[in-house]
């Protein structure tokens, strides 16, 4: 008998209401319940993290999304404008080449600059002689499985083409856990990056549906009859739409203090630190892109200010301009030509009469 009485409360415990109910607590009760223990970071298995790097018959996929970092370019605008800012700032001092324009040159530093990988096709004639270099979309292009010097131009699926071998240079941001492709150097600044698009999007979305003029008209006064009730609901519906932000007047005899009450929506959703996330988030990225913010037309939210523009901007050139292009000149090793040669980087004519 006691062994049915157990199997018994066994069954009953299947059911929360009645697992309840049996402990002698009645479903109307508070509740509390966790979501489970915090789980770490480092704990987690990364044997999976690179899967995409495997081959895929003929060719190496990328160990991240190419169109997810393509569509999070231009997740937020400061994101997006401190790439812009380098890659203008790399092709204002580029000198064009016969083989290689300006408007070849801005293409393949943006794809390196997004996609922390970038090629260049050598077109040559039917002697072998060198017409041009073109750059080829990085999202696009993947390496050989069994020769890393192959490449192909996948843009769908049964839609390839294999360039011809040696034809192709490759720029990478060298990566510590593989050696097929590169990573830019953002990666860590895309949280801050979605998360600064998110809170836009919730900001956007709660101005277009009108909750920032919204309230809650609580009533509580036995003073006033459903007539009453009724034509208030009617003159409350009648001040939406085009024309908004009307007043409505309320008149209750003999009520009662606090008998009706006027509760705002929009308080609630003015405590969601939009402007802390922006804040925060846009320094994530600033300090990923290291650009300082007087380059990018951030006004300063201090008295202070960002300091003079033009320091600023001479050691950004110095300590990010002058080694991405000593990057993008690795170009002429490979080609035996120099064919990437930069100006040096100026301000123009300062106060005092000489060149910066």
């Amino acid at each position: 008998m006691k062994r049915d009485s157990r199997k018994a409360h066994r069954q009953a415990a299947d059911s929360p209401a009645e697992a309840m109910q049996t402990a002698g607590v009645t479903t109307t009760d508070a509740q509390a319940f966790t979501f489970g223990e915090p789980t770490a970071v480092l704990d987690r298995s990364e044997i999976l993290d690179y899967i995409e790097c495997w081959m895929n018959g003929r060719w190496y996929e990328p160990p991240i999304s190419w169109d997810g970092l393509a569509k999070s370019f231009r997740s937020s605008v400061h994101h997006s404008t401190a790439i812009y800012t380098k890659r203008n700032l790399l092709t204002s001092t580029f000198i064009p080449h016969r083989l290689l324009s300006r408007e070849a040159f801005n293409k393949f530093a943006l794809d390196y600059l997004v996609f922390g990988n970038a090629y260049l096709e050598r077109r040559v004639s039917r002697l072998g002689n060198v017409l041009s270099l073109e750059p080829a979309l990085a999202k696009y292009v993947r390496r050989g499985a069994v020769d890393l010097s192959q490449y192909f131009f996948v843009r769908g699926w049964q839609t390839e083409h294999e360039f011809a071998q040696e034809s192709l240079f490759h720029l990478m941001e060298p990566d510590i856990n593989q050696e097929v492709y590169g990573l830019p150097e953002y990666l860590s600044a895309l949280h801050s990056a979605w998360l600064n698009e998110a809170a836009t999007l919730f900001r956007r979305k709660y101005y277009k549906n009108g909750s920032h003029a919204g309230f809650i008209l609580y009533m509580t006064d036995p003073a006033n009859n459903q007539k009453d009730v009724d034509a208030l609901r009617d003159a409350l519906r009648n001040s939406k739409g085009p024309g908004n932000f009307r007043n409505v007047f309320m008149y209750a005899p003999n009520g009662k203090k606090d008998g009706i009450q006027i509760l705002p929506v929009s308080e609630v959703a003015a405590k969601d630190e939009f402007f802390n996330i922006k804040g925060v988030t846009r320094d994530d990225m600033l300090a990923a892109h290291r650009v300082p913010p007087q380059l990018l037309g951030i006004m300063p939210n201090n008295t202070g200010g960002f300091g003079a523009v033009e320091p600023s901007a001479l050691v950004f050139a110095r300590n990010e301009l002058e080694p991405l292009q000593a990057r993008f000149q690795e170009v002429n090793n490979w080609l035996g030509d120099e064919v990437i040669k930069f100006d040096k980087y100026v301000l123009g004519i300062a106060a005092g009469g000489a060149k910066q």
